[in-house]
């Protein structure tokens, strides 16, 4: 979506559209946008000096999604609370110390509220049983509120860089909670050994072209000392998933593995001061497997409408999957991101799993190690219903298609202590054929 103009809007050149960007320093709302009320359903006012909303915001009846990111609020407007058709709500990089009760609307399914100064979070967000995508990573919290035992809908949770210093139980009963990250909070003090990564000055690194650009960071095809490498650079002090050396710790933690993206070591004496790491060239015969998941799907993946896979395919990718897993866990790493879109095949789908942006290093010997293993488990079920559905089978293969559709219940239980532990997966898988 393009930015758009104050001047375009206040001509009325944009009267009837559906969808409006304005970035241009605004201090306060523009009253123009009133005009919109029967047609608006996507406002991004994201990257002004915006601290409120006005009262009457409620008139935009239409409204689905709402972008607020980088501003100056300081309360979450309690405006938004009357939106009942509001789903997608973003306020990352505020200044946010305080959310009403009821301001949340009861229809939102993703809620974005990254690097702001929350305490607290309202008691009435176990209202909003809708929610599946919950974004709080670099806040001040030090709970969650129980409440939110009743938002059983919740998929991807992300509460890194808080101060909360135990996990409340009913998290591992959510049912459908699959993608988790929790690094750098209290309660996560475990003591880990590590064995400290390369070190790669920026002076002696050789940026070539873009090769991707993420949520956390841009990467880049390099050159050091002639040897061809990637390149990962931070976009800043706070992702969306935690903290850049949260992310650089669990690789470093994670050793090497065959289907493993390959971190060579960090990045020093950046110019702006970001953090980065130097990553092994992944061949180019290596495509992701997927796409991130849309304003529809919101926590699944998206695939191309000619994405199709052998059953040969299905077993290469799902074995090496499980074994890059198995491998983490075993070093007490959860992923918290196992998604097609964060997998490179090549065309016999064999797999190279990357990101750690939202990776949690977990005491293996505590109490909940099996719970936190079986959060990444649902997220490797879900992995597999989306490449399964766009599978084709032989007839001579109709039993392992049984048997994976079996697998499939079994990694997606509503009963988190009923999935099995990858060391169960790992051999369940490993042998099918």
């Amino acid at each position: 979506m393009y930015k758009q103009t104050s001047e375009q809007l206040k001509s009325g050149e944009l009267k009837g559209s559906t969808n409006i960007k304005l970035s241009c320093k605004l201090r306060e709302f523009p009253d123009e946008l009133f005009q919109l009320t029967d047609t608006l359903e996507l406002l991004d006012l994201s990257g002004n000096q915006l601290s409120t909303l006005p009262d009457d915001f409620k008139r935009f009846k239409k409204l689905k999604i709402v972008f607020l990111s980088d501003n100056l609020f300081t309360d979450f407007p309690q405006v938004l609370g009357q939106c009942n058709n509001l789903e997608m709500i973003g306020f990352k990089a505020n200044k946010i110390s305080h959310m009403s009760e009821n301001a949340i609307p009861i229809n939102t399914r993703w809620l974005i509220l990254t690097d702001n100064c929350i305490e607290q979070l309202p008691d009435s967000i176990g209202k909003c049983t809708r929610l599946q995508k919950v974004m709080l990573s670099g806040n001040k919290l030090t709970e969650l509120p129980s409440s939110m035992l009743h938002c059983r809908n919740i998929e991807l949770l992300r509460i890194s860089a808080n101060n909360i210093s135990t996990l409340p139980q009913w998290l591992f009963t959510l049912p459908r909670l699959s993608w988790l990250a929790y690094a750098e909070n209290p309660c996560n003090n475990a003591v880990f050994t590590n064995n400290h990564l390369n070190t790669f000055s920026w002076n002696d690194i050789e940026l070539k072209e873009q090769l991707g650009n993420g949520a956390s960071g841009i990467i880049y095809k390099a050159e050091i000392n002639k040897k061809q490498v990637a390149v990962k650079v931070f976009k800043g002090e706070v992702t969306s998933d935690g903290l850049p050396q949260s992310e650089m710790l669990a690789c470093e933690a994670a050793g090497n593995h065959i289907c493993l993206t390959t971190v060579l070591g960090e990045i020093k004496n950046h110019p702006q001061n970001k953090q980065g790491l130097v990553l092994e060239l992944i061949p180019e015969e290596f495509k992701n497997l997927g796409n991130p998941p849309s304003f529809e799907t919101c926590t699944r993946d998206t695939f191309s409408d000619t994405f199709v896979f052998t059953a040969v395919q299905l077993l290469q990718l799902l074995k090496g999957v499980t074994s890059a897993l198995h491998h983490l866990h075993n070093k007490g790493i959860m992923h918290g991101d196992v998604y097609a879109h964060n997998i490179l095949i090549d065309k016999n789908a064999t797999p190279l799993l990357g990101d750690f942006g939202a990776a949690t290093r977990y005491d293996t010997d505590s109490v909940n190690a099996e719970l936190v293993q079986k959060i990444d488990v649902r997220a490797f079920g879900c992995l597999l219903e989306d490449v399964l559905i766009r599978t084709t089978f032989e007839s001579t293969q109709k039993s392992l298609q049984s048997q994976l559709y079996e697998l499939l219940l079994n990694c997606t239980q509503t009963d988190v202590q009923s999935r099995p532990t990858f060391d169960k997966l790992y051999e369940q898988v490993i042998n099918l054929s």
